[in-house]
């Protein structure tokens, strides 16, 4: 799978008093770029849940480098890092003019919305995710 990228300005809202990114929203950009790393295959998490799936996050992880600040125009790029079994693994990268300034990963487990139970992904997902 290719990375995608997306470009995204840090409101006030996102910093501390001194205008410094909460360490915690970190994990948003993660989500969103998450969402556009499955949006980029051509089926959203919207379609996955109304096909009866769900990707609940196992686990998250995050490396600092350096903090981003108030209006820095964020790059948020991420890809599919590994889809064995059940489980899925998203790596993340959040850069300010190419300097790497956190990374990481959320590893999910494919579930069955309705019972919650873990459940091999859809045969369509596991295509779409594994193409060049």
């Amino acid at each position: 799978m290719q990375k995608v990228t997306m470009e995204y300005r840090v409101p006030y809202a996102d910093t501390d008093q001194m205008q410094v990114v909460y360490y915690g929203n970190y994990l948003t950009y993660f989500e969103r770029i998450r969402n556009e790393v499955l949006r980029s295959t051509g089926y959203s998490y919207r379609q996955l849940e109304e096909t009866g799936y769900a990707l609940p996050v196992k686990e998250a992880h995050v490396n600092y480098y350096a903090p981003a600040t108030y209006d820095d125009l964020l790059e948020i790029s991420g890809w599919c890092e590994m889809l064995r079994g059940v489980r899925l693994t998203i790596h993340c990268e959040v850069r300010r003019d190419g300097e790497l300034l956190a990374d990481g990963h959320t590893l999910h487990v494919c579930c069955d919305l309705k019972t919650m139970k873990p459940v091999r992904p859809p045969d369509h997902l596991v295509k779409l995710i594994a193409k060049p």
